[in-house]
């Protein structure tokens, strides 16, 4: 069996045999120890709530580690899944602690932790509500980021011209070499209305797309750069943090190319990651006419597949923990039109350097599901 080097995935191997082509990495499979819990799927896509779940009820069970890697298999399966009842009792320590363990305990590469966000120096980044700062943990505050991102260039528009909310879908880290795998984000203050999450399914879109122009697009890579970090620290006059979760991630270096699809280590199945979205400059290698007219074709998927799509109203205390490598996600820019902030605390494991192994399958071909 081989060993992991270089940030990638080596275990569970199945690479050297001569029998027909199999998955480099051998999928992961629940046990079944948290069918216990109440569930609801959001859509037969993506999504899968829990509404009375307590994450701490998990962390004290006596199979803790059972339970939270087959979590953790779930969230990758079904891209993302939301915690409703209040998580009023979990400590910043325990959700560091989970968003460690989901990836551990699913083959994350060794000397990979929790992302520290770039500009974690920045003197607006704005503490913890008990008045101190972490660096694993990223505050999201829909007042303090307006401040933090004054330096990012968006597309210029006319005064009157409403803000594209399309504009917003990302994987998170997708700037790094090794981007984030989980992300774990609790809502500690909501405004009355407004401010839900999107998540959309990656293994969704790269199922609607034709047999051929998949075979296209899993020829691409797409540089994801995102060079608003370092007008940030020159403008601020502060040193960027590095490394951040991996030591591939260090220094300025904010402009790797990913696979547009990749496949999912814990599941094996493919999935739509680098084709479009906030923090995706350009897909390598094509014109320009071309870069455009393929990010607009997915961007077009996108939009006309909403049952690709889990929506989250946030309530005070509610979780939600997602799967970067197969899901986009896109917060409403709505808040300003009414009273009250938005204010969460994110933690984000670092997973592998993306890869699209052969071998792999969609969704619903890995799945037997029918097509119509």
């Amino acid at each position: 069996m081989a060993m992991r080097q270089n940030g990638n995935y080596a275990t569970r191997t199945n690479e050297g045999s001569s029998e027909a082509p199999k998955l480099r990495i051998e999928p992961l499979k629940s046990s079944g120890s948290i069918d216990y819990l109440d569930y609801v799927d959001v859509t037969p896509i993506i999504g899968r709530e829990y509404p009375t779940a307590k994450i701490v009820d998990i962390l004290s069970a006596p199979n803790s580690e059972q339970q939270l890697r087959d979590l953790a298999i779930t969230i990758c399966e079904r891209g993302v899944v939301f915690f409703r009842a209040p998580q009023d009792s979990l400590t910043i320590e325990q959700q560091k602690h989970v968003t460690y363990m989901l990836g551990k305990l699913t083959g994350r590469p060794e000397g990979h932790g929790l992302h520290v966000h770039p500009l974690y120096n920045d003197p607006n980044n704005l503490p913890m509500a008990d008045g101190t700062t972490d660096p694993n943990i990223y505050v999201i505050n829909s007042e303090a980021m307006k401040k933090l991102y004054k330096t990012m260039k968006r597309p210029s528009r006319v005064p009157s011209e409403p803000r594209d909310p399309s504009l917003e879908w990302h994987s998170d880290s997708l700037f790094e070499n090794c981007p984030s795998d989980f992300s774990f984000l609790r809502m500690q203050d909501t405004p009355s209305c407004g401010g839900d999450t999107l998540w959309f399914s990656g293994y969704g879109i790269y199922d609607r797309i034709s047999p051929s122009f998949r075979g296209y697009l899993e020829t691409l890579t797409a540089t994801c750069a995102q060079p608003v970090f370092k007008s940030a620290c020159e403008a601020g006059g502060y040193d960027v943090t590095s490394p951040r979760g991996s030591p591939l991630n260090k220094n300025y270096e904010f402009a790797p190319s990913h696979p547009v699809v990749r496949t999912h280590p814990v599941t094996g199945w493919k999935s739509l990651f680098a084709g479009v979205g906030l923090h995706v400059s350009r897909i390598d290698g094509v014109s320009s006419y071309e870069d455009t007219m393929i990010r607009d074709y997915i961007m077009r998927l996108l939009t006309r597949s909403h049952d690709c799509v889990a929506r989250f109203h946030w309530t005070k205390q509610a979780v939600c923990i997602w799967s970067n490598p197969c899901t986009l996600h896109a917060a409403t820019p709505d808040t300003h039109l009414v009273d009250g902030i938005r204010v969460g605390v994110r933690a984000s494991g670092i997973g592998e350097v993306p890869y699209l192994d052969p071998a792999s399958k969609g969704r619903r071909e890995a799945l037997g599901l029918a097509w119509n």
